[in-house]
């Protein structure tokens, strides 16, 4: 009995290794091949066979894996198409890129607490809006406004469905209808923060929509668990601390590096 259990625990182990060095290969080969081709489709592709699983089931289930996937997805991808907007020049942008997706598939993505799915969501719509800026920001404002409804859609739905309350899909539907409307805003006026030696480029909206989700789910979370009722004095702070920095950020950091 003693060996088996110490049978099952080397295999326990050796499941974990090889679990971690393939998400660092994921991780490291989709941003390189990305960079050395000049194209996000093979990266974007690995990312996509990397969730094999989604589709390991009957067919009537994939709608259902999809959408709980859909913030993996989200991020994966995004790296991928951060990564090919950065250029054919390796810059530390992609090494930062490699090091941020590892870190997501192996030590954010597999937590299942509460906490971990705000994170999660909060980590999505940063990376998210980031290649949803660059790869639209010359496009029609449809496109932009899509992809953050789509954004808003995946965040809002990660976080909801955690919980208790099972009447959440007004809460969705508004979460991606409010992420929606902030792309299209400011999609006539793109500022973006670019640290041109390192290659990292930051809209605006990133930040300003990372900062608003917070505090959606944060108030949300804070209505649902007093039955409905608003308290401020859980909300009140949070709240004003979110309005004035994002007002500060508009009104004395939108001077930046270049304008889109």
């Amino acid at each position: 009995m003693a060996d088996f259990a110490a049978l099952r625990r080397s295999r326990n182990i050796f499941s974990s290794i090889l679990h971690v060095v393939l998400n660092i290969a994921l991780a490291v080969i989709s941003i390189l091949i990305t960079w050395s081709t000049g194209s996000p489709l093979i990266g974007i592709i690995l990312v996509v066979l990397s969730k094999w699983r989604m589709f390991a089931v009957r067919p009537r289930y994939w709608g259902v894996n999809l959408k709980a996937n859909f913030v993996d997805l989200i991020v994966g991808n995004s790296i991928i198409l951060i990564a090919y907007c950065s250029g054919r020049v390796f810059l530390p942008i992609h090494v930062i890129l490699m090091v941020l997706y590892a870190i997501w598939l192996i030590v954010i993505k597999p937590r299942s607490t509460e906490a971990a799915a705000n994170l999660q969501s909060l980590i999505a719509i940063f990376f998210g809006t980031i290649s949803t800026t660059l790869m639209t920001a010359s496009a029609n404002s449809i496109f932009m406004a899509a992809g953050g409804f789509l954004l808003g859609w995946a965040a809002a739905r990660h976080i909801l469905v955690q919980g208790d309350d099972k009447d959440y899909n007004i809460i969705i539907l508004a979460g991606a209808i409010i992420s929606a409307e902030i792309h299209w805003l400011c999609h006539s006026w793109l500022i973006v923060y670019s640290f041109n030696e390192a290659g990292i480029i930051i809209p605006q909206l990133t930040i300003i929509l990372t900062i608003v989700a917070f505090i959606f789910g944060y108030a949300y979370k804070s209505i649902a668990k007093n039955g409905g009722k608003v308290k401020w004095s859980e909300i009140g702070m949070p709240t004003a601390f979110a309005i004035i920095t994002i007002t500060v950020i508009v009104l004395f950091f939108s001077q930046p590096i270049f304008n889109v």
